[in-house]
């Protein structure tokens, strides 16, 4: 019976593991807990009392406009009202809004390090590209790989955008640092190779804060550093949803607000 368990359990186990590295099944879950949590949080930020009278008062002078449509003086004064309840429901709804919103921006930057890009396939070419500040500093860039990635063809120098691109192969999996050689520094850049769910960097910069905090997961490259970006382009992930296939954040969007209209209607939040 102790041998019957213990394989239950360990079952149950990889069928979680498996569910945890399928794309499709972290947007969804991920999904339904925010639609959740953006209506707990409107509910409790939001001042539920006033935003039910500001519907009733639009549904009410909505209904006056069809009914008293003959009359023109009614239905005017019905559309300065209604224009008074929408701006009265917006200023209401606005403040809980933005403070439901921008934490949701925050976790979609960073789950779509996790499901925006797929890790480099092995034994498929792929490129690295370096920009550098200076056109001398092409002359003097090179590349440190390790023992399980290789260079399949000579690197491609681009003067107008002062660029250096490499095609490199891996054969194996896993999480390699590959070095950028210029001008005397040492700069590395991380790449990854397999499948499932892994934390990607596809870009390592070395200003530009606000780009840095929505593409890299990787520290900034030094100030004296004369490679301003190293960049891995890693294959895009798309999900597949009955045949379709779509980015993780179109299936973010409609799972989500599903989920919060139906928690909502559920819980009677007005939102």
């Amino acid at each position: 019976m102790t041998g019957i368990a213990i394989t239950a359990e360990q079952l149950c186990l990889a069928i979680i593991v498996s569910l945890l590295q399928s794309p499709l099944f972290v947007v969804i879950a991920v999904s339904i807990v925010i639609g959740f949590v953006m209506v707990i949080v409107f509910r409790y930020t939001s001042n539920q009392k006033a935003i039910a009278r500001a519907k009733d008062q639009l549904k009410a002078h909505l209904l006056a406009v069809r009914l008293y449509q003959d009359q023109l003086p009614v239905v005017v004064r019905s559309y300065g009202r209604i224009f008074r309840a929408t701006r009265t429901y917006l200023r209401l709804a606005f403040a809980p809004f933005l403070i439901t919103i921008l934490p949701i921006v925050l976790l979609i930057v960073q789950l779509d390090r996790y499901l925006g890009w797929a890790p480099v396939p092995t034994n498929q070419a792929f490129l690295l590209e370096a920009r550098v500040q200076a056109p001398d500093a092409l002359n003097t860039a090179d590349l440190q790989l390790p023992a399980q990635l290789a260079s399949t063809a000579p690197p491609v120098h681009i003067p107008g955008s002062n660029e250096i691109v490499w095609r490199l192969v891996a054969n194996d999996e896993g999480h390699f640092s590959v070095n950028v050689l210029a001008s005397g520094h040492t700069m590395p850049k991380q790449v990854v190779v397999g499948n499932g769910l892994n934390r990607l960097s596809p870009v390592r910069l070395k200003d530009n804060l606000w780009e840095r905090m929505l593409s890299s997961a990787e520290p900034a490259l030094p100030g004296d550093s004369p490679v301003r970006s190293i960049s891995v382009l890693y294959p895009s992930r798309e999900i597949s949803v009955a045949g379709w296939q779509m980015n993780w954040i179109v299936v973010f969007f409609i799972v989500s607000l599903i989920a919060g209209y139906i928690f909502k209607t559920v819980l009677g939040i007005q939102i």
